[in-house]
């Protein structure tokens, strides 16, 4: 069965879904310590989270790049989530959703959460045909999942090395047993159609 261009893949129970996050050890440690985001993280800046494991990893370069040198696996309630996009908007102007550019531009500033779908990856981080969605989130919408939506964080640096240093090793079987196991993640159909997704 082929993947939808646009899907949700994802780690969830029947309560929460794990998304991914990286940052310096200053902002990672202290949160991992108390279970929550504390100082130096901001909460005036937006945060975007990502449910793909793989993309993670494209994007911090398996915690090497400056800055996202660990990576954390944020457990967040499903409820939070759809609150978030539900209220999303497509970070780029599609013609088919928006209508006019104006409409989306005025949808853009009004929303707290901002989404994109990007390429998904493979594990040697080489670019797939389907997508995946990364979620920014800023102003009320940061505040929910710093206070009300987090359930835990969970540093799984180590988890990341292990996988790189077996992708180097071509040892493609052992690094794919080291992955989370994700899963087309069950949108309500008001969101999907907002988002264009499983399509």
């Amino acid at each position: 069965m082929s993947i939808p261009a646009r899907q949700i893949r994802a780690r969830y129970s029947a309560d929460t879904i794990t998304v991914y996050q990286a940052y310096p050890p200053e902002i990672a440690l202290p949160a991992v310590a108390a279970g929550r985001f504390v100082a130096p993280f901001k909460q005036e800046r937006m945060t975007w989270i990502k449910p793909s494991f793989l993309w993670m990893m494209y994007r911090c370069g398996w915690a090497t790049k400056p800055g996202q040198e660990r990576v954390l696996a944020i457990d967040i309630t499903r409820e939070g989530f759809e609150w978030a996009l539900a209220r999303a908007c497509l970070s780029h102007y599609d013609r088919g959703l928006h209508g006019d550019r104006a409409t989306w531009s005025r949808q853009l500033r009004a929303s707290p959460v901002r989404v994109q779908w990007d390429p998904e990856r493979t594990l040697h981080l080489n670019a797939l045909p389907h997508r995946s969605l990364q979620v920014g989130l800023s102003g009320e919408a940061v505040a929910r999942y710093v206070d009300d939506w987090l359930v835990s964080i969970t540093d799984v640096t180590s988890t990341v090395h292990r996988v790189r240093d077996l992708v180097r090793a071509d040892d493609v079987p052992a690094a794919t047993a080291h992955l989370p196991v994700e899963r087309s993640y069950p949108l309500p159909t008001e969101i999907a159609a907002h988002l264009d997704a499983n399509r």
